[in-house]
């Protein structure tokens, strides 16, 4: 090479190679052909935020109640003790592997780790329903906690299915969906509790 030549790029600025099968190219694509608000993508964002989110405050109208039939508390003074371990248990467990499941997110894709997120909410929520003991209902409200790990991708996944000049939308549907399952998951738990 001379000593004034300057080295080409080896890609050109504003050209992006795109792969055959990958999603993320694939949505690009898409982005930039659909100029408007991707409604129905946006409906599924809120749809699966919102029941990700309804069993975080659902069980605190009747945790009461459940510790009580469980007979765990010696005396009735004893079971709010007893009770806060049970509601903690989801907040250690969502503490413990948000970053991972960022990890999981970033390697294996925003889909995969959403669906494992929305399975995990069935089954362990319907497992600690159907708690008999104390420890089961801890370990099942942690596990939902640990295997939850759906605020992050569902935030990234948002923000990656409309254009930039919408992402602010998709990012407040997912706190918007998540607020309105703050308010209903307790009126539901409440309606619910006898």
């Amino acid at each position: 090479m001379a000593a004034g030549a300057v080295a080409a790029p080896l890609l050109a600025k504003g050209r992006r190679v795109c792969k055959e099968g990958c999603p993320g190219c694939r949505l690009d694509q898409i982005n930039k052909t659909n100029t408007g608000v991707p409604y129905l993508n946006f409906f599924y964002v809120w749809v699966v935020c919102l029941c990700a989110a309804l069993p975080i405050q659902s069980l605190f109208p009747y945790l009461y109640f459940m510790i009580r039939d469980l007979k765990v508390a010696k005396q009735e003074e004893d079971i709010g003790f007893y009770a806060g371990f049970v509601g903690a248990a989801y907040f250690l467990g969502r503490t413990t592997s948000a970053v991972p499941w960022g990890m999981f997110a970033d390697k294996y894709g925003r889909k995969p780790c959403i669906m494992i997120s929305i399975l995990s909410v069935i089954v362990f929520n319907t497992l600690f329903g159907l708690s008999t003991t104390y420890w089961m209902a801890i370990i099942t409200r942690g596990l939902l906690g640990l295997l939850c790990g759906i605020l992050g991708p569902i935030k990234a996944y948002a923000s990656e299915v409309c254009r930039k000049e919408h992402q602010a939308l998709g990012i407040s549907l997912v706190t918007s969906s998540r607020s309105i399952a703050l308010i209903i998951g307790p009126a539901i738990g409440g309606f619910l509790a006898r």
